[in-house]
């Protein structure tokens, strides 16, 4: 990675997290927040260490999933516009999870994370088989995943309308939002992502293969079959523990990965680690104007990303137009 961006990358997360413990309901200096940090006593301990770490902690690592995972999918189904949002998997992740809540009872993340990565997975492999298989088109694709990303949707709608206390505690969830995390969360969800990261940063020389096709991929040592089942795994670890973490967030990992290449071009040994730290930091700027723009209550991060995603992904839609044009 090149000094510059790499540094730059760096400072802009560190202004990311810094903004995040400081900025909400009530401002903090950097004094403030290193003393909420630092000493149990000081006045506003009890807001930065119990409250804004935890929920900076898990967006770093959800923006990392997110982004990460986005940038695979895309390189995978060879399709600019994949997302797992856009293409179901987070949809499934949550009609798993929000299923687990309604007819289980299951309430607690250790419990659900594994409906919601089993979730993520169904819908990745049939996204892929519906789409076409190894014929799959990356319009195919898009359709597939548009009509399944509909259809859970509804379904998870109507299975929190059956039942009303599972409606209280999944209606914030399902919005996609920050605000409850805890570190017992962050404890929890981090083994998933970590292991879903590594996967991704091994599988990415041979996904770099497989965009030149599959017999350059073969003629090259890489083995298609085997790295897109690896990616679906990946993809799956990725979305199915950032989603159970803090519900569904579209847009995150579709425009990232656009904006990371334009630094670093196509490799994807350069583009997954700039992701993992650029997705997080768009992330948690995210959450903060979400925080600012209603004090002193706030939006929901999942509803910041969705305004502000939308809008980015219509100038990004022109533009894949006009290149494919």
């Amino acid at each position: 990675m090149r000094p510059a961006p790499t540094a730059a990358s760096g400072v802009l997360l560190a202004a990311a997290v810094l903004l995040s413990l400081a900025l909400g309901a009530r401002h903090l200096s950097v004094g403030e927040v290193w003393a909420g940090l630092t000493d149990p006593n000081a006045a506003g301990y009890a807001v930065v260490h119990d409250m804004r770490l935890p929920r900076t902690v898990l967006g770093l690592l959800v923006g990392l999933a997110l982004g990460v995972a986005g940038a695979v999918m895309q390189a995978v189904t060879r399709n600019p516009l994949a997302d797992p949002g856009l293409l179901g998997i987070n949809a499934g992740a949550s009609a798993a999870a929000v299923s687990a809540m309604v007819f289980f009872d299951v309430r607690v993340f250790t419990g659900y994370v594994w409906f919601a990565l089993a979730g993520a997975a169904a819908v990745a492999v049939l996204v892929y088989a519906v789409g076409g298989g190894r014929s799959a088109t990356p319009a195919r694709l898009a359709l597939a995943g548009a009509a399944l990303n509909a259809a859970l949707y509804s379904y998870v709608q109507a299975v929190m309308l059956i039942d009303p206390a599972a409606l209280n505690a999944a209606r914030f969830w399902g919005n996609g939002t920050l605000a409850s995390a805890d570190m017992d969360t962050v404890r929890k969800v981090a083994p998933f992502i970590a292991a879903g990261l590594l996967l991704a940063l091994l599988l990415a020389r041979p996904l770099n293969a497989l965009a030149l096709g599959d017999d350059a991929a073969l003629a090259l040592g890489a083995r298609p079959v085997r790295t897109r089942a690896g990616a679906i795994v990946a993809v799956t670890l990725l979305c199915g523990a950032a989603t159970a973490a803090c519900g569904p967030l579209v847009f995150v990992g579709l425009i990232m990965p656009h904006a990371v290449r334009a630094v670093t071009g196509p490799d994807l040994r350069k583009v997954l680690p700039y992701c993992a730290i650029l997705t997080p930091a768009a992330l948690l700027m995210a959450d903060v104007l979400g925080r600012l723009a209603a004090r002193p209550s706030e939006f929901q991060v999942g509803i910041v990303c969705s305004v502000v995603g939308g809008a980015l992904f219509l100038v990004l839609l022109r533009r894949v137009k006009a290149v494919t044009a």
